[in-house]
């Protein structure tokens, strides 16, 4: 009976020792995986916290993971360092520019070459700053590329 207690409870050890050393954050929210930064989900960081208290070196791992990973950031929160006083205005009549125009507009003032017509490619028509610093965060979060253009 005292030989199967022991079994077990070695079991049961082991078993939480695992799911610690993987991250609260990484095994209850996998679809946060990438976040970069933003406000930390106290839930998730209060979980971390437990496996410090009772194991420490897990409980640091998993706090290593979920900041490596970025699960342990809420989701939406993220903060740019997007100023708009850095942000070039260009404009032009969209009524007589087609998108070879608009191409060749982005190349003149960027540097860098774009093609419209990519299946990847999404134009935004905005309406205000406001809307471009929405757009901005709501894209950000989406992909991992740094070239982002927008047009207003």
């Amino acid at each position: 009976m005292i030989k199967t207690l022991f079994n077990v409870s070695r079991v049961l050890i082991c078993a939480v020792l695992v799911v610690q050393l993987t991250g609260c954050g990484t095994i209850m929210y996998p679809e946060r995986k990438g976040q970069k930064s933003g406000k930390i989900d106290a839930g998730i960081a209060v979980l971390d916290g437990v496996g410090l208290l009772f194991f420490l070196i897990p409980g640091i791992i998993a706090f290593a993971v979920d900041f490596n990973n970025g699960t342990i950031y809420l989701p939406g929160t993220s903060r740019s360092s997007l100023d708009l006083k850095t942000i070039k205005q260009i404009s032009f009549d969209a009524r007589h520019t087609d998108k070879a125009g608009v191409e060749k507009i982005i190349k003149e003032q960027t540097g860098h070459a774009v093609k419209l017509d990519q299946s990847d490619m999404r134009i935004t028509q905005l309406k205000s700053t406001d809307d471009m610093m929405a757009q901005f965060a709501q894209t950000l979060s989406e992909v991992q590329d740094d070239r982002i253009v927008f047009v207003r």
